[in-house]
């Protein structure tokens, strides 16, 4: 099947594996907001072993990481909402980006990005979101925004999000919409 690639997407992914995540729950309430295609998947369904060189020479790359990385290759850009598990991001997140690196150094392929955060308590997983956009663009993010979300119990209730928060999260989709509209 060909894709009419006139039409612009948006890859989008919580750095958690986990089956209740609240990063993955935050990208579902947003994404009737999103005026481009928007795709939402799951870490869950990409999970490959723990990262080791010697794994790496034995066994090659996981077909899940390849499989992946061909969505990221597909993607116009990238919306990403990363947990946070003591004071860094989640091991499936590292593990993954472990994997991509040896497919593509720059595994983000200098697409737009945005990352979000969220968290239970006050400081909305701002250790892992300040970590990951001072370091991605060494693997080629081209962030064009970011936001922490703090206090996610308070601020999503049954899918929806609160109305200062969403109007912040909008501006954000609107940015890396324009940007990915106005790439050539």
């Amino acid at each position: 099947m060909v894709q009419n690639r006139s039409m612009k997407k948006i890859l989008a992914f919580a750095g958690s594996n986990s089956s209740t995540s609240i990063n993955q729950q935050l990208l579902q309430a947003l994404a009737p907001y999103f005026e481009v295609e928007y795709e939402l998947i799951s870490l869950r369904d990409y999970e490959a072993p723990l990262f080791g060189v010697d794994l790496r020479r034995a066994e090659g790359v996981p077909d899940s990481i390849r499989q992946l990385h061909q969505k990221m290759v597909e993607a116009d850009g990238l919306f990403i909402s990363v947990a946070e598990h003591n004071g860094s991001m989640t091991v499936a997140l590292k593990n993954t980006f472990d994997w991509l690196s040896i497919l593509e150094k720059k595994f983000f392929l200098h697409k737009p990005t945005v990352f979000i955060s969220t968290s239970p308590g006050s400081r909305g997983a701002t250790s892992s979101l300040k970590h990951l956009v001072e370091i991605m663009p060494h693997r080629g993010a081209e962030i064009v925004g970011s936001m922490p979300i703090p206090n996610f119990s308070e601020v999503v209730n049954n899918g929806r999000i609160a109305p200062d928060v969403l109007e912040k999260l909008k501006v954000l989709i609107r940015t890396l919409e324009s940007t990915v509209k106005n790439q050539s």
